[in-house]
């Protein structure tokens, strides 16, 4: 793996000394996004997003929780992410792999710190338990990218989670109160540093050949989170200019969200 980020480094470096990418996007342009909602049964929300032929099933399952101690008053909403070995060669079964966990942070902290849920309204009134929101994401192939891409689908399960019922302090499946309140709507944008060039949306072998990334959360009023790996530095200057970029590329994928 060591080896192919260094080829990919001089790869991508070359053609963009060129004024190009790779498959020929300008800098500051997404590859083709879809969604396709409702596509697990089972699931009270679910979306798969295909960015590019990255591709990222999120899906929301409904249950009853205890609530955090430091927060009795507010329901429970807990991300977690799968690398499966479908998804891409170098992905192996077995305990999470570190990209996964950093990737159910940095899309939990998204969602969260948008205050795209109440999670107050979730509170359950004269019961200990409170409604939980689980999203589970699978990664069906990775070609760069998961960040945006997860956050997309999560954000559509979301948006067509459907609220069970609750009776005596349980839940009856298969029966609606109707649908979850979304409060704003959260975009990322995620940006690849190689040298001085910064590339949105990169796909596999500008991501491995970068010299780091750079995540931005907003909603369209605020940046509500970011997210920064690999060794490269961003300048408050590069900082100020990416966010910039992220709230005009956010109009576009909440068009894509239907927003």
């Amino acid at each position: 793996m060591e080896i192919q980020k260094e080829l990919n480094h001089e790869i991508v470096k070359n053609i963009l000394k060129q004024g190009k990418r790779i498959d020929g996007r300008q800098k500051y342009e997404y590859r083709s996004i879809e969604l396709e909602r409702d596509c697990i049964p089972n699931a009270e929300g679910s979306a798969i997003c295909r960015m590019g032929k990255t591709q990222v099933l999120a899906a929301i399952k409904v249950d009853l929780a205890t609530p955090f101690p430091d927060r009795p008053d507010e329901g429970v909403f807990s991300t977690g992410a799968e690398f499966t070995p479908i998804g891409a060669p170098h992905f192996e079964p077995g305990p999470p792999r570190v990209e996964a966990i950093e990737l159910a942070r940095v899309v939990d902290r998204g969602i969260r710190s948008s205050e795209m849920i109440d999670l107050k309204s979730l509170a359950l009134e004269g019961q200990e338990k409170v409604k939980a929101l689980y999203l589970d994401l699978w990664i069906l192939d990775y070609d760069g990218n998961l960040f945006d891409a997860a956050t997309l689908a999560s954000v559509a399960a979301l948006q067509n989670t459907r609220m069970p019922k609750i009776e005596d302090g349980k839940i009856i499946r298969g029966e609606y109160e109707g649908n979850l309140d979304i409060k704003t709507i959260v975009t990322s944008c995620t940006f690849a540093k190689l040298d001085e060039s910064f590339l949105l949306d990169p796909n596999f072998a500008e991501e491995t050949g970068a010299d780091g990334l750079l995540t931005v959360a907003v909603t369209p009023e605020y940046m509500c989170a970011g997210q920064k790996s690999g060794k490269a530095g961003f300048t408050q200057k590069d900082i100020l200019e990416l966010v910039d970029i992220s709230f005009n590329k956010g109009k576009e994928l909440r068009a894509i969200l239907g927003q």
